[in-house]
């Protein structure tokens, strides 16, 4: 991968990796919900989740999803019922550090992580940029090239959004700005899945 290749690949995994989409929308949820440094599991888990199904794509699974479109429609079925579940917890949280909520807590690692499997963004991502920027004649080194930029990228650009969520805490104490902050959330969540239903 030449130089200039590299770069545009960096260009596209951080506009992928930092603009709005469901982890970014949990990320910020999170932030204001359980601040920055309970929400460190949940980024580390979407980042290393990301880079494992980034490998994944890039070493054949694409290709399996592509012949095997029954399965394709079941992990985007199973993907949208749990983001919608997501969405429905966000938009049901009611405080920010859960203490009047015993079940109120962030996202674990393992949760984030496997969530990635069922993203329907992180499919979209991996599967362009195995397609655009994997090289036929050096399969497995242009793999390790894609998941070596996105693992530059990803994680400072979703710390972004857990970071500004961690910002608005002060304003959002006012328990009914929280309350609407939360619906707002959780509406948004489940609009990504907009794209998906077309």
């Amino acid at each position: 991968m030449s130089l200039d290749a590299f770069l545009a690949l960096l260009v596209y995994a951080f506009v992928t990796s930092i603009t709005p989409g469901p982890n970014n929308l949990m990320l910020l949820a999170s932030g204001v919900n359980f601040g920055i440094a309970r929400t460190v599991p949940h980024m580390l888990g979407i980042s290393m989740g990301f880079l494992v199904l980034l490998l994944a794509v890039g070493l054949g699974l694409g290709a399996v999803l592509t012949a095997f479109p029954a399965l394709h429609t079941a992990l985007k079925i199973v993907g949208g019922a749990y983001l919608l579940y997501l969405a429905w917890k966000i938009a049901m949280s009611r405080s920010l550090t859960g203490k009047g909520e015993t079940k109120a807590r962030p996202m674990r690692f393992i949760d984030a992580a496997a969530f990635q499997w069922v993203n329907p963004k992180a499919w979209v991502m991996a599967i362009t940029a195995m397609a655009v920027y994997a090289n036929a004649e050096h399969p497995f080194l242009s793999v390790a090239l894609i998941s070596i930029a996105f693992t530059i990228v990803n994680l400072p650009s979703v710390s972004v959004w857990a970071g500004f969520g961690t910002a608005l805490r002060g304003f959002l104490s006012d328990p009914v700005r929280l309350k609407w902050f939360n619906i707002a959330m959780g509406v948004l969540l489940a609009a990504t899945l907009w794209p998906m239903l077309k």
